[in-house]
């Protein structure tokens, strides 16, 4: 355990989804840094969410503090807004107030989204589903937080995404809840400018999720071999390269400059000097563009 003498002690963090992926990696890395965080999810011990996997927002916790901040692990179906209000309630009564950091990392998609279906042809419930579970949910955690924030004339609100631009991602729900939370940062920002919050968004590039490296068969000390089914893995990128870029973009006392912006994991790279925890420095903006990908701005 290291000690909360991190660029982040003293602040409060909110990252919702926080149970596996980017969320988890957000949490923890910011832990290291020193705030206190509350990890929520749908998923706690012996009650799984619909996805059904073994990862858990108590573990997630468990190593924020581990890692030297303190986590504290509340469970949130934030497709229900009763909850989603108790939890920011709970916030502000254990933290005086003070809420710093919001990270909208909710997904829940995994399940919904039909590659290779045209949206006509695909079951319509699934893609409202996605729109309630990754926009919606995003709406409701931001309505509840903004004014923790306002009233302090402080805060930073990062919308989760996958891509920096406007493009088609190969599935219209897919697609639009991505897109959708491009907007939100960019709409938010504009309104809560004048208050001295800011909201932007940030994307990885291919991530080495739990979830993409069962997909694969792989584990992380052995992802390299995935690369033979999927030759682009090699660009790949854990979790924990956002994370450390969310605790840069947090650390930075000019981040207001960045509102309504959306940043990709190899760009606050660049910026920041940042490797990931493997030391590699993957760069899927430059490799998208050697490979003749589909633009990403």
């Amino acid at each position: 355990m290291k000690p909360l003498h991190g660029p982040l002690h003293g602040q409060v963090a909110v990252v919702a989804g926080s149970t596996r992926g980017a969320g988890r990696a957000i949490a923890v890395m910011l832990g290291e840094a020193g705030a206190t965080v509350y990890c929520t999810g749908r998923s706690v011990r012996g009650n799984p969410s619909d996805l059904n996997r073994s990862e858990t927002i108590e573990e997630t916790a468990e190593m924020v503090t581990a890692r030297g901040g303190v986590g504290i692990p509340v469970r949130v179906d934030h497709t229900v807004e009763e909850e989603v209000k108790q939890l920011f309630e709970r916030v502000k009564a254990e933290q005086n107030g003070s809420l710093d950091l919001l990270v909208n990392d909710i997904w829940g998609g995994e399940k919904l989204t039909h590659w290779n279906t045209p949206f006509w042809e695909q079951p319509l419930q699934d893609g409202l589903l996605m729109q309630d579970r990754a926009v919606r949910t995003h709406m409701v955690n931001s309505y509840y937080a903004a004014p923790l924030m306002v009233a302090r004339n402080k805060g930073l609100i990062i919308e989760v995404t996958d891509g920096i631009g406007y493009r088609y991602r190969g599935n219209l729900y897919y697609s639009l809840a991505k897109i959708s939370a491009i907007h939100l940062a960019a709409a938010m920002a504009e309104e809560l400018r004048p208050h001295c919050v800011t909201a932007l968004a940030v994307t990885p590039g291919f991530l080495r999720s739990e979830q993409m490296l069962d997909h694969f068969g792989v584990k992380e000390e052995n992802w390299r071999d995935a690369i033979e089914q999927e030759p682009h893995y090699v660009e790949s990128e854990t979790p924990y390269f956002l994370g450390k870029g969310i605790v840069a973009l947090a650390s930075d006392s000019n981040v207001s400059a960045k509102a309504g912006k959306v940043l990709a994991s190899w760009q606050l790279s660049d910026e920041y000097g940042i490797t990931d925890v493997d030391g590699r420095e993957p760069h899927w903006g430059n490799y998208a563009k050697e490979h003749g990908f589909p633009p990403t701005e």
